[in-house]
Formats: C-alpha cells, structure tokens, sequence
C-alpha cells in the first residue's frame, strides 16, 4: 500500500462537524464529480474514502448514493469505484457551493464555506482526497495536487499558503499542478489535515535521512544544473540590488520591475518555471526567451548604474 493511500486512510476516520463535512465535499467534488443528465458522479479507487463520502451524503442530505466499479483508463492500476447520485443533487451542489442560488458555477467557493481554520483544513483534506498524492519519505520529498481549473488551483495554492506551506503552482498540459518540494512543509501539511500517523512516519523518515545525508551535504555539491540556477539566480539578484540602490523605483520600467519582483519571489526557481510562474500568476504570457531578453536588460542596466556610481 502506497504512502499516500496510507495517509488518505487515515483521514478518513477522522470526525468532522457538519460545517466540516461540507467543506469537505465542497473540496473533493470540485475537484473530482461531474454532472450528467441531472446525476452527479463521482470516483475514486479508495474503498474507504467511498465509504465516508457516503456516510457524509447520507446523514447531511438523506439520499441513497448508488456504487458500481467501473474500468481504469488507466490499466495498470485497479478498478475505479462510481458514486452516481440521482436525489437532491441541485440542492446539494448548492450546499457546497459548486453553484450559486441561480445555479451558476462558482469560479471558487464564497467564504462561508472555508470561514474558519477547521473547514479550511476540511476543505484541503477533500481536495487531496479527490487529487493528491505524497511520495514515501523514502524515496523523495514530494506533494502534489492535480487540478484541472485556473481559478480552482490558485485559490487551493492561496489556501495552503495561509498556513506558510510555501506552494507553489505550474502550468501542464492538462490543468494545473500545485506541488510543495519542501520535506518539512510537506510534514507541515499532514499535521494541517491532521494525518497524525502519517506524520510520526513521516518525521522519521526525514530526521533518518537528515542525519544519514549530514557529512555529504556539508562536503558535496548540488547536482550540476541545480548549482547553475543558484549560481544565475544569485547573479541577477546582485544585479537588481544594484539597481533598487541607485535608480528611483518609478524610473524603472514596469516589464522590469515585474520581473524583479518575481525573482525576488522565486529565487530558486529556472528561467523556465519563472516564466511559467509569471504567466500564471498575471494572466500575461511570457516566453523563457522574452523573460531571458528582459534579465539581459536587467544586467545592462545594473552595469551601467555601478558604473555610474563606482566613483561616487
């Protein structure tokens, strides 16, 4: 059994109030159902995560929910099981905010559903019951979300960041991935949605590895192309010191003062996420060339300033 189905077990068992509940299945059917002939269906391979979504749709809105297995796309992975919901299902899409009162799709859900810490946890455990997966601690540190909608992903980053998770987000060709790299955000994470168990595993897997990977880490460089991002990335945060130094923040160009403010904001990041993170995040596409022309003019400028200053 895989780490994350582990962890995705145990939230199962959890007790949730109704606010909770709600916000779970706001989360997890956002991300997961889909309508058709007036039926909401939903799937998952999770035997247990099936049995609390049922238990959920009966005690808050009295229905019976059908279940039938159905075939993966996916061959090498098992069977997928079908919620197929036929009562109330307009009056429960509204509950959870997937629509309005009018019936039209929320974009994201109204602050009501996630009003509190408590259903803003609820909310992130729906939705990474619905699309997430963990690595094992021991073989790479890696968390990540799939989620289809533009709005959707970056509302669940915005959620996760409330807590300092430091998510980021990427373009894919199908959606959108919120991933968090980061193992002691990532342990952070499951104490959030209170996988308690997976954290105690967690944490030692980590403080082993830690303690294993002590001496190498003080004596071994990065992996090549890792050394060259920090080694440019540091390069061009030199170069805008130098010109927030000498040059009056409304002299600077705005194409410029954008991409300062994104490196400053992921310094760790390649050119290429950059620009896929600045496209995201501003709605305004730009290439990995256009943003490389931009951090060339970057440069120039900050030697013509030091330049202009050094004798000053």
């Amino acid at each position: 059994m895989s780490f994350s189905t582990t962890t995705k077990n145990e939230i199962t068992t959890l007790n949730h109030s109704k606010s909770e509940r709600i916000a779970l299945l706001s989360g997890f059917i956002r991300n997961n159902g889909y309508i058709q002939n007036d039926n909401l269906y939903l799937t998952t391979e999770n035997k247990n995560i099936v049995k609390m979504l049922v238990e959920y749709f009966e005690n808050l809105y009295e229905i019976k929910v059908n279940i039938k297995e159905i075939e993966n796309l996916n061959l090498f992975k098992n069977k997928l099981n079908q919620l197929m919901l036929e009562d109330k299902v307009e009056f429960i899409l509204q509950d959870i905010a997937y629509f309005d009162k009018e019936n039209n799709y929320n974009e994201t859900v109204p602050d009501y559903i996630v009003g509190a810490n408590e259903e803003i946890r609820a909310y992130l455990r729906g939705v990474f019951l619905s699309t997430g997966s963990i690595n094992d601690p021991s073989s790479s540190y890696h968390l990540e979300l799939t989620i289809n909608k533009k709005d959707e992903a970056v509302f669940v980053q915005r959620l996760l960041n409330i807590f300092d998770l430091n998510a980021k987000i990427l373009s894919r060709e199908k959606g959108y991935m919120i991933y968090i790299k980061e193992a002691e955000k990532i342990c952070d994470f499951l104490k959030l949605i209170q996988a308690n168990n997976a954290v105690l595993y967690y944490e030692n897997i980590r403080i082993y590895h830690e303690e294993k990977n002590k001496t190498n880490r003080l004596n071994n460089c990065e992996q090549a192309n890792i050394d060259k991002i920090v080694e440019t990335s540091a390069k061009q945060l030199e170069q805008i010191n130098i010109i927030e130094k000498y040059m009056p923040e409304n002299l600077i160009d705005e194409k410029i003062k954008e991409v300062i403010t994104y490196r400053k904001k992921y310094p760790e990041v390649s050119l290429k996420e950059l620009s896929e993170i600045i496209s995201l995040e501003t709605g305004k596409t730009i290439t990995k060339s256009g943003l490389n022309h931009r951090l060339r003019k970057i440069k120039t400028l900050a030697e013509k300033l030091e330049e202009n200053n050094k004798d000053m």
